[in-house]
């Protein structure tokens, strides 16, 4: 073979060694790009260069549109759904105790400006506005100050008169009955014995109360009558409850508007002792109720 044959034979199998490469496609499949490794940097061209730089900043959005989603999700399911609170006290003993964890639904009866974290002045009134129940557990904001989270038994419904006689609760004029089902050995603080009855109010739903016997504040009490658009709520812990029978100009509960209603307690899902603290993770095993966990409210 010639000289001038050789050059001709190397320069064919050149040309066949670099037409049996395949070519280098995109992450989208839609045409392929030079193989960066063999082009020269000036017959490059610039699709590639812009795929690689903008790759962290596309991860980047895609975290932030997740996070976003993410608590847009949160949101709408706390304002339309469900709400947690915890018990701050013992005023609804012996159903609710100091440190349970409980759900609320948000549907219950409707959806006012106070189903919103803030409340924000959106709208008046409720929308989608169901009447509660006579019995029903209900969390609710504060009258006199509309931004108080409250939690009372709701006792009295519009145009109902409320009063208690000698530590009777007695709803349009007629005793509702009790029974006594536990005198405790034990005493509050101030010495008096814990006594819990069995109450049925007069559609029928019954549950347990908690008293301190007769004589205290407010075992007698005028009249109330409840107004059209307001409730009147009573803690279950009846001589250890600040609510509707104290007015509000007394630091009271007084008759809560229909608007502030937020939503109907339904579980119980957690539960601590007092004393427990997020920053002392001992306290969440050495004070925790488990007995408590999804107990369904009455």
């Amino acid at each position: 073979m010639t000289p001038a044959e050789a050059a001709v034979a190397a320069g064919a199998a050149g040309a066949a060694a670099s037409s049996s490469k395949k070519p280098v496609w995109s992450d989208s499949g839609d045409a392929p790009f030079e193989d960066v490794d063999s082009t020269p940097v000036y017959a490059r061209g610039k699709k590639a260069g812009r795929k690689a730089s903008s790759g962290g900043g596309n991860e980047t959005v895609e975290i932030i549109k997740t996070i976003f989603f993410a608590l847009l999700i949160a949101f709408v399911l706390r304002v339309l759904f469900f709400q947690p609170f915890t018990i701050p006290s013992a005023s609804m003993e012996p159903n609710l105790y100091e440190g349970d964890y409980i759900v609320v639904s948000k549907w219950s009866y409707g959806y006012s400006k106070h189903a919103i974290p803030f409340s924000p002045p959106v709208f008046e009134g409720r929308i989608f506005a169901r009447e509660p129940e006579r019995g029903d557990i209900v969390v609710f904001k504060l009258p006199r100050d509309n931004q108080t989270d409250y939690i009372k038994r709701l006792i009295g419904l519009p145009g109902d008169r409320v009063q208690m006689i000698n530590n009777v609760l007695h709803i349009n004029d007629q005793p509702v009955r009790d029974v006594v089902v536990s005198g405790q050995d034990a005493t509050n603080m101030y010495g008096m014995p814990v006594i819990q009855a069995r109450e049925t109010l007069p559609e029928g739903k019954t549950f347990t109360i908690q008293d301190f016997g007769p004589g205290n504040e407010v075992d007698d009490t005028p009249v109330f009558e409840v107004p059209e658009g307001h409730y009147f709520m009573m803690g279950d812990n009846r001589d250890n409850s600040v609510d509707s029978r104290y007015a509000q100009d007394a630091n009271g509960v007084g008759l809560v508007p229909a608007e502030n209603l937020i939503g109907k307690a339904e579980i119980i899902l957690f539960s601590w002792s007092p004393g427990a603290s997020l920053w002392n993770p001992v306290s969440w095993f050495s004070k925790v109720r488990p007995s408590r966990f999804f107990t369904v409210l009455n």
